[in-house]
């Protein structure tokens, strides 16, 4: 299983030494900074899983340094949790409208701020899946409005011709194309062609017969 990682950005020393102890613990990889500016730079090197992110910093504070993240493509995804001393409703709006998953209020309780990490990292990890799923179910649409058109199909083995020029069996080519998946079974023309219309007529009663009683059950 990856080992997830959490990047604390905080100036107090003492608050760094609690979340790390804290994070190491639970199994997290962590990072740390004390400023939004080098803060950033880090997180363009090594992309974390989610950000533990002060408010009140020297230089870059802890807002800018959230709307710095968000309006980069490659970071803006990544859930931010706010860990403020400020408590009035109008810093923890700001913080939301921002673009933070969640604003917790200093001093806080280590059991309570990991429980928040691990909610919004599945939280995460199901948004990705989803993401993943209907890229998935998109590719496969695509496909089946490609089989929809005119394929190249041979007259005699019925095999199809693909974009690439390479002949195939026709049920390769739509596992390939398409999330659909075969059971083999033998139409009754084949039966006769192939075992005769005797054979065909004792399995035909056969198969009567198991249908009767599958019906009575």
């Amino acid at each position: 299983m990856r080992q997830e990682t959490v990047f604390v950005v905080d100036d107090i020393p003492a608050n760094l030494g609690v979340l790390f102890d804290a994070l190491e613990m639970s199994g997290f990889k962590i990072l740390i900074d004390t400023d939004g500016n080098s803060a950033l730079e880090a997180i363009g090197q090594a992309v974390p899983d989610i950000i533990l992110l002060d408010v009140m910093m020297p230089g870059m504070d802890g807002f800018e340094t959230c709307r710095k993240l968000k309006e980069n493509a490659d970071t803006r995804d990544i859930p931010v949790i706010f860990m403020t001393a400020l408590n009035e409703v109008i810093d923890e709006v700001k913080g939301l409208a921002l673009g933070a998953v969640d604003y917790i209020i200093k001093p806080f309780r280590v059991e309570i701020v990991l429980a928040r990490i691990r909610t919004h990292l599945t939280l995460r990890n199901l948004q990705k899946s989803l993401e993943k799923k209907n890229a998935e179910l998109r590719d496969a649409l695509n496909n089946i409005e490609t089989l929809k058109g005119l394929l190249p199909i041979c007259a005699n083995c019925k095999k199809i011709r693909d974009d690439k020029g390479n002949w195939n069996q026709l049920e390769i080519y739509i596992s390939k194309h398409t999330p659909a998946e075969f059971t083999h079974a033998i139409c009754p023309d084949c039966v006769r062609k192939l075992y005769g219309e005797e054979v065909w007529k004792r399995v035909s009663k056969k198969l009567k017969h198991h249908h009767d009683h599958g019906e009575e059950k």
